[in-house]
């Protein structure tokens, strides 16, 4: 195998291999040579001589780095990300057989982990993976991202405030109006999105943050669950600490596939994840602050306000007032709007009796009660952020009709 330092590139490789042992680099050597590609680029070092390599080369389209002399995986492919060129596809080898890594490592980006011994019929096929991958990704680039998706995400400033009641109507509603809508439940463990249509989650979303990448068409035709034939919920019910953090940039990733395939994508986002996983606000068009009118709210409003504005500056934000008349306003609706200083776009009133027939049924309260308050004040909202006052007059609108009796 030849050393890394002693070649030095002036252009963008199609690959480079970084490999621990001289078998596997024999192995490989054929299945690079039948692709037409520079057996030269294939080195030793494993996935140290990579990062040091990198470090003084410009980064290649496909790498395949050896794991086995690593004492942290991780810590080394995140070395490796640093630097590494976005949309870089990485093979990694190593001896480890072990699904916790396996999952680590693609949450982390990797395309794909092979354990050794290697077999030629095995590499070929991954490098084979790993070139459509980079022709897909190019291929991407090249059209460019859709922009006509509507990408709502939506966070309480506070847990039990009602945003994911308030997620799945609006959801509810945009299906309603003929609009291929997706939910995304990013509560891992305790979400509720599927049960307030009586369905079970599956595991959708578990399988999606393992590689992001992979989300298409096809996969979203097995993820998901539909209470309605334009809705698509994707979720999960994680056991306890049974899942890790997505990794960087997963999320943003997985919304984005979704607006590929959907006319909109409504997030349910934990306000936890907001510090967190600030990726999933830059892909957001529209963000929707839900809250009350306590004294603590006004307090996080503030906070996640200036959040928002830092880290999603283009998306357009709308604060809505959830559960009101439940209890005595704790501010004043005046002083708790100059406090955060943004308006209230829409107030939803507490309708204790429309929320518990669509409990009992199994279903939202846009379809259980279209005609009471609360399910009017989820349309305005639907209204405001749209900037379409015609939403709900349609005729071919069931819920729409309803309204007009």
């Amino acid at each position: 195998m030849a050393s890394a330092s002693a070649v030095k590139l002036d252009q963008r490789e199609t690959y480079a291999a970084f490999i621990c042992d001289e078998l596997s680099s024999q192995i490989l050597h054929p299945v690079i040579t039948e692709r037409g590609w520079d057996p030269d680029m294939i080195f030793s070092g494993g996935v140290a001589g990579a990062v040091r390599a990198l470090g003084g080369m410009p980064c290649p389209e496909f790498l395949i780095v050896d794991l086995s002399d690593s004492e942290d995986p991780r810590a080394d492919m995140q070395s490796l990300a640093d630097v590494c060129e976005p949309g870089t596809v990485v093979l990694a080898l190593g001896t480890l057989n072990d699904v916790t890594l396996y999952r680590d490592l693609l949450h982390a980006g990797v395309h794909d982990y092979l354990v050794k011994p290697l077999t030629a019929e095995v590499l070929h096929s991954a490098v084979v993976a790993a070139e459509n991958a980079i022709f897909v990704e190019e291929e991407v680039e090249e059209q460019g991202p859709k922009t006509d998706a509507r990408q709502i995400v939506c966070v309480g400033v506070r847990g039990g405030i009602g945003a994911s009641t308030l997620v799945a109507n609006m959801a509810w509603l945009f299906a309603d109006q003929g609009k291929k809508t997706a939910l995304l439940d990013l509560d891992l463990f305790f979400g509720t999105s599927a049960m307030q249509f009586d369905l079970e989650p599956g595991r959708g979303l578990s399988d999606a943050l393992d590689n992001p990448r992979r989300v298409d068409g096809l996969f979203l035709e097995r993820a998901v669950v539909k209470p309605h034939e334009k809705l698509s919920i994707l979720g999960c019910e994680a056991p306890i600490g049974g899942m890790s953090d997505p990794a960087d940039g997963a999320l943003e990733q997985l919304v984005d596939a979704l607006g590929e395939n959907f006319d909109c994508v409504v997030v349910d986002v934990p306000r936890q994840l907001m510090g967190s996983h600030v990726d999933v606000l830059k892909s957001a068009t529209d963000i929707i602050v839900v809250t009350d009118f306590s004294l603590t709210s006004a307090r996080d409003c503030i906070r996640l306000l200036a959040h928002i504005k830092q880290i999603a500056p283009s998306a357009d934000v709308y604060v809505a007032a959830n559960k009101v008349g439940m209890v005595p306003n704790e501010v004043d609706e005046k002083d708790f709007e100059n406090s955060i200083e943004h308006a209230v776009d829409v107030k939803v009133p507490f309708d204790v009796k429309a929320m518990m027939a669509a409990t009992q049924k199994g279903v939202v309260i846009c379809e259980e009660a279209p005609r009471s308050k609360i399910s009017d004040a989820y349309l305005t909202l639907l209204r405001t952020v749209t900037s379409d006052d015609t939403i709900g007059d349609s005729k071919k609108s069931w819920f729409g009709k309803l309204l007009g009796k």
